[in-house]
């Protein structure tokens, strides 16, 4: 059964709906040697980040991608509180953020020890939690990958090609993002289990397309953000009339409690693109393009076969 692994349990397609797939319910942006990430209170986060997860829920969204990797603060132990607590299904990730945040173990550790770890996490489930990881969120460098990550792509391949898992990467220039995909063809990784995450810092829309044409998907998920809603809009047009809608995912890059931050921070809603560009997206493609982008990409995209 190919299924979405979340904190509620490996779910199907016709048992979810608005599936966002690039938001954060805990990420910790303060400086690396002080790790605040290891302190923080799981019942602290719900109180701040309950509210916000209830009003995505009310706004129509049925399962959340937590993007978090190590190196950031990954707290599956809170995710999963949160998910709780609230009963929105939140998916996992297993994998390590970019340089300088690769924890030192990482660093030293060889490719195979790595792809072990991951491996672990995807088919066993992290640390006490007894959840899996459904994918393998990754980063590179604005300039280019360092050995350090090129290290952690190649391991990365290694368990995703065994699991099916995704690999999405916070990637900003798309001369990078043809790199990555480079290495994962070398080592004989589907392009189409490859997510390009904040695709819309690459100003060139001919690298998007160019980067989708390879099988890769292809994520705006700056909505509600710095760029204004016809920035997204125009993008997503064109990539439909590239015939390239099955390769586009949408979200908001929104929450989020920082441990960093007195009393958490404040959160930015989940709910802008449910209530907000929803709206003005089917007003633009249709209803039927809009469930495909926002319903059936991401499911497709971040399920996996669950019997790995």
């Amino acid at each position: 059964m190919t299924g979405l692994i979340t904190t509620q349990g490996t779910l199907r397609a016709d048992e979810l709906g608005l599936l966002l797939p690039h938001e954060h319910i805990f990420v910790d942006l303060g400086p690396i040697e002080a790790e605040h990430w290891r302190d923080a209170d799981p019942e602290d986060v719900l109180e701040l980040m309950g509210p916000e997860i209830e009003a995505a829920i009310d706004a129509g969204v049925t399962a959340l991608v937590e993007c978090t990797p190590m190196g950031v603060g990954r707290r599956a132990d809170i995710d999963v509180t949160v998910s709780e607590a609230t009963g929105l299904p939140v998916v996992l990730p297993t994998g390590i953020y970019q340089e300088p945040f690769v924890p030192e173990w990482a660093v030293e550790a060889s490719e195979d020890e790595i792809r072990e770890w991951m491996l672990a996490e995807l088919t066993e489930g992290i640390e006490e939690t007894g959840i899996r990881a459904a994918w393998i969120k990754l980063s590179a460098s604005d300039d280019g990958m360092t050995e350090t990550e090129e290290k952690i792509l190649r391991a990365a391949a290694a368990a995703g090609a065994e699991t099916g898992a995704l690999i999405g990467s916070h990637t900003v220039a798309g001369a990078v993002a043809h790199t990555q995909l480079d290495v994962l063809e070398a080592v004989g990784y589907a392009p189409e289990r490859f997510v390009w995450i904040h695709t819309q810092a690459e100003d060139d829309q001919s690298t998007h397309h160019a980067v989708a044409n390879r099988g890769a998907w292809i994520e705006y998920d700056g909505i509600g953000g710095e760029k204004p809603d016809a920035y997204y809009l125009e993008r997503i047009e064109a990539a439909l009339e590239a015939g390239l809608g099955d390769r586009v995912l949408l979200s908001m890059d929104r929450g989020w409690y920082d441990p960093s931050e007195p009393g958490g921070g404040e959160p930015d809603p989940y709910t802008y693109l449910p209530k907000r560009f929803l709206p003005k997206l089917r007003d633009a493609v249709g209803t039927d393009e809009t469930r495909r982008l926002t319903q059936d990409n991401p499911f497709r995209a971040f399920a996996r076969q669950s019997a790995r």
